[in-house]
């Protein structure tokens, strides 16, 4: 069992007799208050969809819930569905649109490392690759020797996420993306 302060995103646990992946989880360490930190987590019911926020203490015990994870790449789209292809034996798994909004601006039919979380057999999640290589669709025009500075300018990628690029990064270009951070990692190498 984990403390609550080793508790990542996207992990499910069980918590009043029902399974929650965690979405999103904030920090605080309260002024003239002894001991630790404490997490807000922004918490979903993987069966209703329904919206949890929680406060635990760092020191916190949760019950981690019973996870398969499979490799799956991105198929199509289906009204307010995503619809992922696992790798191996080819099932699809449906996900609605809204629960999975941030991790969709990482992805594109070439998208590898992409793992898609079951609990009971039902798909109520993903977890994106560290990086990701994904193709600037709109830029400024680049600017020569624009390496030789340190500043940037937005970049919107084929997938709707902007980033904030080197000068020298032009439209069309192929780059590496921090999944965690949202940052321009560099190029990536072109096959």
């Amino acid at each position: 069992m984990p403390k609550a302060s080793d508790v990542k995103k996207n992990t499910a646990i069980e918590y009043n007799n029902s399974v929650y992946i965690i979405r999103d989880i904030e920090r605080s360490v309260p002024q003239g208050r002894a001991g630790g930190s404490l997490y807000r987590m922004r918490m979903y019911d993987v069966v209703s969809g329904l919206k949890v926020d929680e406060t635990f203490k760092d020191s916190d015990m949760l019950t981690l819930a019973d996870l398969i994870r499979r490799q799956v790449m991105f198929s199509y789209l289906d009204g307010d569905e995503f619809v992922f292809m696992d790798n191996e034996d080819y099932t699809p798994y449906n996900l609605n649109k809204e629960s999975i909004e941030d991790e969709v601006l990482f992805i594109d039919e070439n998208t590898q490392g992409v793992q898609v979380v079951l609990v009971d057999g039902a798909a109520v999640g993903i977890d994106l690759p560290s990086s990701v290589e994904l193709v600037i669709t709109e830029t400024d025009p680049s600017i020569k020797g624009g390496s030789a500075t340190a500043r940037t300018k937005p970049a919107i990628l084929s997938t709707g996420l902007t980033v904030q690029v080197p000068e020298h990064i032009s439209t069309g270009d192929k780059i590496k993306v921090n999944t965690e951070e949202r940052k321009f990692m560099g190029r990536a190498d072109s096959k």
